[in-house]
């Protein structure tokens, strides 16, 4: 009868799956320990520098530093990058002061000079990439990333000098 009970006659051959089970975790473990884990693209070490950015400046202090300024306009949806008191218009311009202040402290003895790049939150971070990878080219191993104020904190306009009242 179709659908009936489960005797032991209607069915002549006993499956073992313990053996399809081994077999099936060896299987699995061998393509575990073969695969091939992708490396990270663009990796590089970089730390925030200990002890800098305590206190305020000195004016007797020589500033040894290339800094990098970035700042996202949000009029124009573009991003401003400055070098010293110069707006930067475009690479080229940006590698070529990054060249020449590199070489000033290379002649200065002062090789492990660090380029320094301070940009707001809202920046696109392809525009720090750009930045590193022109350093780079030109051999500069020293990379630092400038802590700015948290998003949406209030920046004051002048600070107060030390021996001043607050």
């Amino acid at each position: 009868m179709a659908g009936g009970g489960g005797e032991q006659g209607e069915n002549p051959v006993a499956i073992n799956v313990v053996p399809m089970v081994d077999v099936i975790f060896c299987l699995c473990v061998f393509f575990m320990c073969s695969f091939k884990f992708k490396q990270l693209e663009g990796k590089f070490d970089s730390w925030l520098p200990k002890g800098k950015g305590t206190g305020g400046p000195s004016d007797s202090m020589i500033i040894e530093e290339i800094r990098v300024a970035l700042y996202w306009d949000p009029s124009t949806q573009r991003t401003i990058r400055k070098m010293r008191h110069n707006t930067i218009i475009d690479d080229n311009q940006l590698e070529s002061l990054i060249t020449e202040a590199y070489a000033d402290f290379k002649r200065m003895s002062k090789p492990d000079t660090p380029v320094i790049v301070d940009a707001e939150a809202a920046v696109p971070w392809d525009e720090v990439v750009k930045i590193l990878n022109i350093s780079k080219r030109q051999q500069i191993t020293k990379f630092e990333f400038a802590l700015g104020a948290a998003p949406g904190a209030q920046i004051p306009a002048v600070r107060p000098k030390p021996d001043e009242p607050k």
